[in-house]
């Protein structure tokens, strides 16, 4: 099972045990549940759950009555939220949230295909909640990105990647929209420029592949 059909799996098991939970009879779950209610209105809001049983809550269910809204996770137990989980009103999982240098704060989102396994993850480069860059997934591998990297609202750079080696990497250096130079990488790391001044989709050999470094993923 990949994993993200087990963290998928995880989720859905966490909703099944909070609707549990709200209904009478379950006291071994209940125990390890706090709901919290809104003062005025009497609904549920909240519900802090322990769930390793050590006396101390790391998981936050945000509710709207019985419906999920949203999930937050401290799986370590560091005093750091892990893993944001939001849900659509039918109770499917829609996204999770993540933080890349694991300081709690959310700032990448990673939405699943049917199966469980990831179809595309958001990343907010600059960790401003703004998404900035979007890779797509095929069988749990990258298969290409976006980037805005000016912060024009309209990607500028453009990656490839086969069998999760980086291929190329294409950039728009004029903001026409489109590529105007790219970066072809060989299988032995070597790479090649092209560039297509006119902007009619056709690229032109400037040098041919020599030894390069390749550009580092975020």
């Amino acid at each position: 099972m990949r994993h993200s059909q087990v963290v998928a799996l995880e989720s859905v098991l966490l909703v099944t045990l909070i609707a549990v939970a709200c209904r009478p009879g379950s006291d071994d779950a209940r125990k390890k549940i706090e709901p919290v209610y809104d003062k005025k209105t009497g609904q549920l809001t909240l519900l802090k759950y322990d769930s390793n049983g050590n006396g101390k809550v790391d998981t936050w269910s945000y509710m709207t009555g019985a419906r999920v809204v949203r999930i937050e996770i401290d799986k370590d137990e560091d005093g750091l939220i892990d893993r944001w989980e939001y849900y659509t009103a039918d109770q499917k999982l829609e996204k999770v949230g993540f933080s890349r240098a694991s300081d709690g704060k959310e700032d990448a989102w990673s939405f699943a295909n049917a199966d469980g396994s990831i179809a595309r993850i958001e990343v907010s480069t600059r960790r401003d909640g703004k998404v900035d860059r979007v890779e797509y997934y095929t069988n749990e591998l990258m298969t290409r990105a976006e980037e805005d990297t000016d912060a024009d609202g309209k990607p500028d750079k453009w990656e490839t990647y086969d069998g999760g080696r980086l291929a190329s990497v294409a950039f728009d250096t004029t903001h026409r929209g489109t590529p105007d130079r790219r970066l072809i990488y060989m299988a032995d790391g070597s790479a090649r420029l092209e560039v297509d001044a006119k902007g009619d989709g056709r690229f032109v050999v400037v040098s041919e592949p020599t030894a390069a470094s390749r550009p580092v993923r975020r």
